[in-house]
């Protein structure tokens, strides 16, 4: 599912890396455009809105300087900053796209052992095992078919007595993962979707069938994995979609699987940066806004009224509960 990049937009400190040197290598036959700071690219700033698409064909190579940690209260205890920011897909609800022209491209960070090395400290000085969500900013199965980041980061981390890493995905990529001693320190879990959404809202992301595949593998596997249904989009006749998605999941997850996982429910959040940029990117795209279901929330952003996200999430619960029995919901938002 990985395009190859057109266009490669570097920091100079990142060649001082292993692996930015890598990557320069690897790329080598692509445009190098060097820039000062990732932050702020001239070049891609001053894009309008239906080239948001296009930006998404190149890559920036860059030295990750924020390292702060924000406590997070649902699968983990830490968000963390790690490897990569944004994404080559472009899902439509996207919530890194809060400033176009920052956030819509993949950016990779090559100071990977300074971020693990700061997450195995934090874990150790703790009483207790703590996780640490590093997939909060990207999909870390997908930046791996460049990096190898992953692959590495499992194999370090599994080293450790202490702590776990989670991320989450969209992407079936898993083949790499398997084989490795991961020691039962990292959390995989699928994001999924009924499949007529993933096809017309989740572009760049892998069929369902092939997500469940993966799932079943990384159980066989056994790593700790979680399914997400998310984000949770109430098109027209989304009941009959989604019941169809919990029928789909009893029908081709592995017994081994049904065992092992736990779900997460998320309702989507949109916003006004998402239309605009949507109507022009996207101009013959669903449409995801809906003034009788949706009420604003915060500046610029939009959710579902709370009775229907409360029948949703009730009419969720029951789906879950007759087509996987197993497995155990942690929430639902």
């Amino acid at each position: 599912m990985l395009r190859e990049p057109n266009k490669v937009y570097y920091e100079e400190a990142a060649l001082r890396y292993e692996l930015g040197k890598r990557l320069r290598e690897k790329y080598a036959h692509l445009l190098w455009v060097p820039i000062e700071n990732h932050n702020n690219i001239p070049e891609l700033r001053g894009n309008p809105n239906r080239e948001f698409a296009r930006m998404k064909h190149a890559i920036v190579v860059a030295v990750r300087k924020t390292h702060k940690y924000t406590e997070n209260h649902k699968t983990s205890d830490f968000l963390v900053p790690y490897t990569s920011s944004g994404c080559s897909a472009a899902c439509l609800y996207c919530y890194l796209v809060c400033n176009f022209n920052k956030c819509a491209y993949l950016r990779l960070f090559v100071n990977r052992e300074e971020m693990l090395s700061k997450i195995k400290k934090t874990a150790e000085r703790s009483g207790r095992d703590l996780t640490f969500e590093i997939g909060s900013n990207s999909d870390l199965v997908l930046e791996n078919e460049i990096t190898g980041n992953l692959v590495w980061t499992i194999e370090n981390y599994g080293k450790m007595q202490k702590g776990y890493l989670t991320l989450p995905t969209k992407f079936d990529m898993v083949d790499p993962l398997l084989s490795l001693n991961h020691n039962g320190r990292t959390i995989i879990r699928m994001s999924v979707n009924p499949e007529e959404i993933i096809k017309k809202v989740e572009f760049g992301t892998s069929p369902l069938d092939a997500r469940i595949a993966a799932i079943n593998k990384l159980c066989d596997a056994n790593y700790k994995t979680g399914l997400i249904i998310a984000p949770v989009i109430m098109l027209p006749g989304w009941k009959e979609l989604y019941s169809g998605l919990l029928k789909r999941l009893r029908e081709c997850l592995s017994e081994n699987a049904k065992r092992q996982l736990f779900i997460e429910v998320i309702f989507m959040t949109y916003s006004y940066v998402h239309r605009m940029i949507n109507s022009e990117a996207f101009p013959n795209a669903v449409e995801l806004y809906d003034k009788e279901r949706m009420t604003g929330r915060g500046r610029g952003k939009y959710c579902y009224k709370q009775p229907l996200r409360e029948e949703g999430g009730l009419f969720l619960q029951n789906e879950i509960k007759k087509n996987l029995p197993e497995v155990r919901i942690e929430y639902i938002v």
